[in-house]
């Protein structure tokens, strides 16, 4: 969070910040493959930043996929195996299981972070308490 704040201070771009979270996210290795921000605008999910593997979805319409579903019932959602998802929309052929947190503002959803695993559900509640710190700082610093 010290530097996610630090950034801020500094005057650091929207997109140079969200991108900042990522990494220092996916910097802690395993389980995190691939960290992605997807941002609300009106009812589509916006890819503003990554780290990982590259991605084709760079749009979510709310509803569609574990991503979109999350905005659509206000929860987080940690999906320990993407093929058991009817919805699941596969960001790519590695992927197994996903973990989404939404970036609040009081009741106001911003957006999420999303975060890819390659390995079968290993998100355990510290890690979602972990995501969610960084969504919560977030929420302050956008």
């Amino acid at each position: 969070m010290t530097r996610l704040r630090a950034g801020f201070n500094h005057d650091m771009p929207r997109k140079e910040l969200l991108t900042l979270a990522c990494e220092l996210m996916r910097e802690s290795g395993a389980p995190y493959t691939s960290v992605y921000m997807y941002m609300l605008h009106g009812d589509m999910l916006v890819l503003e930043a990554y780290s990982g593997r590259d991605t084709d979805h760079d749009r979510i319409p709310v509803g569609k996929g574990v991503c979109g579903t999350a905005v659509a019932t206000g929860e987080d959602q940690n999906v320990g195996d993407v093929q058991g998802r009817e919805n699941y929309i596969a960001c790519n052929l590695f992927t197994k299981s996903e973990l989404v947190v939404l970036i609040r503002r009081g009741t106001q959803i911003l957006g999420q972070i999303d975060v890819d695993s390659d390995v079968l559900d290993p998100f355990t509640p510290d890690e979602e308490r972990a995501v969610r710190q960084v969504a919560e700082a977030l929420a302050v610093l956008l």
